[in-house]
Order: structure tokens, then C-alpha cells, then sequence
């Protein structure tokens, strides 16, 4: 059986020169993570050609989280569900749990959806535990006609745009997609960038009739410049982040955004002066404009003075330089 060498992920193709590209040769990406961890990626990039690629979601994952992203293309094909059904039409797939058919278990902890949305009552921790469960704290987020403290409502905040002006947007960790799905309701198209930790988020999203980008908050968003009208984030981007990697993010945001466009910092969590002392200061050097800013304590644990940020900001109409 052939299997991919190690050095095909370095290989260079010659195409003759070629005017667009500048060049005979095109180099196909590897980042530079990629090369410092050899072990994983020649685990990775050792497959069968024109076969079945392993059954190794674990193991890319480890190595896209370690940088190694975007991860390298491959010459086989993924594992796939024996028996995999057709999607719910659109609009029952918005809200209807997928079968357990449509999912490669093999990764999880959990081996069905009747385990993840169970996880909620389980003293363990696992990212976006409740998110799985359609009925429960999914089912009301946004809804709210009107925003309430730190709650800011999609009705609210669209209206702070002309009616129609907000068409096509992107959810930086957005679980299980339901801003994405508020959002489709109203005739917004939101992609939503979301990992598989311990749970198929992607594989959910796209069952729900969404579309999920497979890709971690270390990655240059791949839009070019001033195309969306809004960014949205809840949670994700918060103190965890190594600032200057928060930095670079806050100003991808910024460049993906058109003039006019939003940026929603949802629920950005900080601790004691953080917020005044670091994370302000550093959003403001951003250069974007407030519409909405409201900061309040988060109240399950007041002893360690834990904060929040919820704000929507404007990128502005004039001309950054």
C-alpha cells in the first residue's frame, strides 16, 4: 500500500510561469508551526494515497491548535458515516436535533446527541456544555425585543444600521451557531468559526443549515479586506488570549469590516482593573467607534471581581490612513 511521504508536505509544483503568480512554482502553505512538530505531522501526512485517510480528527486538531494552520491538503478521503442520512429541510433544521447518523464518533466522549445535550447535569467541564440542547438556554438567546444591561438584543443592534444594510457577517466561536440561525431569520447570512472540542460543533452547524469554519482564533480571517458588516464574538475573545494575539485579532476584525460596519464584542470577560487599565486602552487603539458599551459584574463568583464588556462599535466611514 503507497503511503504520502513525509516530504510531500514541502514539495514544490512547477506550472510554468505564470504572470498572476510572478512565478513557475507554486509552494503550497505550510506554516511555520507545521515544521515544529515533525512527529505529529508526519503522523499526520502518513496515509494512504488516493485511499482512506486515518480516522485521525484528534490528532489534526492537535496540531491545528499548535499553529499548524491552515493544515496541510491530503491526497484521501475522510472517514464518513455508514449510514448517513439526508439533512432536515430548511427551516426545521434550524432547530431540530440532527440523527446521531450524520456524525463520526469516534473522537467524542460522548458517542450521540442524547449524550451532549445529558452533559449539562455532568459535574465535568467541557467548552459550550449546554450548547447541544436546542430547548434550553439556546432557544432564548437574543430573542429579547429589547436589549437589557449587558444583553444586548440582534433586533437592537440592527437597528442601529439602515434597515437591509446588514447582509453578511462572521461569528468568531460561536458553539453551536444559534447567533448564526437568530441571524438567518432575519435574512442575515453569519458564517460561525468553531473548533470540535470533545463535541462535532462543526458537523452540527452544517446539519442545522449554517455554514461552520473549521479554524482557531490564531488564524489570519480569511475575508478580504472591508467585505463584511458584522463581526460578533460572545465569550471566546476575552482575558485568555495573550494580548498581543488579542491585538492582532481586534485589528483582523477591524480590516475584514466595511466602513460602517459592526463589530459586537459580546460578554468580553476581564478581571478586577484589566478592563481600564489594559483592554480598554487597547480596543480604543484600534480606532473603532462606540455605539454600544456596557460593562457590569459577573455576579456567580463577586468575590474575584469579575467583570464583563458587552459593546457593539462601528468601524468608521472615513479612511483609515
Amino acid at each position: 500500500m503507497a503511503t504520502c511521504p513525509f516530504k510531500s508536505t514541502i514539495s514544490i509544483m512547477h506550472v510554468g510561469f505564470n504572470r498572476n503568480f510572478d512565478s513557475d512554482t507554486i509552494h503550497p502553505p505550510l506554516p511555520n508551526a507545521c515544521i515544529l512538530f515533525p512527529d505529529l505531522l508526519r503522523r499526520y501526512m502518513t496515509y494512504p494515497v488516493n485511499g482512506s485517510c486515518p480516522d485521525d480528527e484528534f490528532l489534526s486538531q492537535k496540531l491545528l491548535l499548535k499553529g499548524c494552520e491552515p493544515l496541510p491538503r491530503r491526497r484521501c478521503r475522510p472517514a464518513s458515516p455508514r449510514n448517513f442520512p439526508p439533512p432536515f429541510p430548511f427551516p426545521s433544521s434550524l432547530w431540530t436535533t440532527p440523527s446521531d447518523n450524520s456524525v463520526v464518533w469516534t473522537s467524542y466522549s460522548c458517542k450521540s446527541y442524547a449524550c451532549l445535550i445529558n452533559r449539562t447535569r455532568s459535574p465535568s467541564f467541557d467548552d459550550c456544555k449546554d450548547c447541544f440542547d436546542l430547548n434550553g438556554r439556546e432557544k432564548h438567546r437574543w430573542t429579547s425585543k429589547e436589549s437589557h444591561g449587558l444583553d444586548f438584543s440582534i433586533d437592537d443592534v440592527l437597528a442601529t444600521r439602515v434597515r437591509g444594510s446588514v447582509r453578511i457577517g462572521l461569528d468568531i466561536g460561536g458553539g453551536v451557531a444559534t447567533f448564526a440561525v437568530r441571524m438567518r431569520e432575519r435574512n442575515v447570512t453569519i458564517l460561525t468559526t468553531t473548533l470540535n472540542l470533545n463535541g462535532p460543533f462543526n458537523t452540527f452547524i452544517a446539519s442545522r443549515g449554517v455554514i461552520p469554519l473549521y479554524l482557531s482564533i490564531s488564524q489570519r480571517l480569511p475575508f478580504f479586506d472591508n467585505t463584511l458588516d458584522i463581526v460578533h464574538s460572545m465569550h471566546v475573545l476575552s482575558n485568555w488570549i495573550p494580548e498581543k494575539l488579542l491585538h492582532f485579532l481586534l485589528f483582523d476584525v477591524y480590516r475584514i469590516l466595511r466602513p460602517g460596519g459592526l463589530f459586537w464584542l459580546d460578554h468580553f470577560f476581564c478581571v478586577g482593573d484589566q478592563l481600564e487599565e489594559v483592554y480598554g486602552p487597547m480596543i480604543e487603539s484600534v480606532g473603532f467607534k462606540k455605539v454600544k458599551w456596557v460593562i457590569g459584574r459577573k455576579l456567580d463568583r463577586p468575590n474575584l471581581k469579575e467583570m464583563y464588556l458587552s459593546a457593539v462599535m462601528e468601524k468608521p466611514l472615513k479612511n483609515s490612513w
